[in-house]
């Protein structure tokens, strides 16, 4: 399973991005499926409503979404604090969003892979 971050789902999304297009194909030939945490749901729902069109609501709700539970915060706040010891001041919600991936076994597509490298347990696609 491949867990999509938001900026890749932005992309996808936007019909006029090549990056987008590109993104979408590289899901595609690996013959997985795609989800999105509750997180990610959160961060693009609020992008919609807020500058694009509402319908693209409705499209984004037919993916999968993983919840995010209290094994992910156990882990997502673990991972934080390690991070932090580095050095590496990581987004909360990239931590939050790299636990549920970890927790799950399921590989990251994001675009902002210099905020998910320090995870050494996390798979990137």
């Amino acid at each position: 399973m491949i867990l999509a971050d938001t900026d890749v789902l932005i992309e996808i999304f936007d019909k006029n991005s090549e990056k987008g297009a590109a993104a979408l194909q590289r899901i595609e030939d690996a013959g997985e499926d795609i989800s999105l945490t509750s997180l990610n749901l959160h961060e693009i729902l609020y992008g919609i409503y807020k500058y694009a069109d509402k319908q693209k609501s409705e499209r984004i709700m037919l993916l999968e979404v993983v919840d995010f539970t209290k094994d992910d915060a156990a882990l997502s706040a673990k991972l934080e604090v390690k991070a932090e010891k580095k050095g590496n001041k990581i987004p909360r919600f990239d931590s939050m969003i790299a636990a549920v991936a970890i927790n799950r076994g399921f590989k990251l597509f994001t675009f902002n892979k210099d905020h998910f490298e320090v995870f050494e347990e996390l798979e990137l696609f």
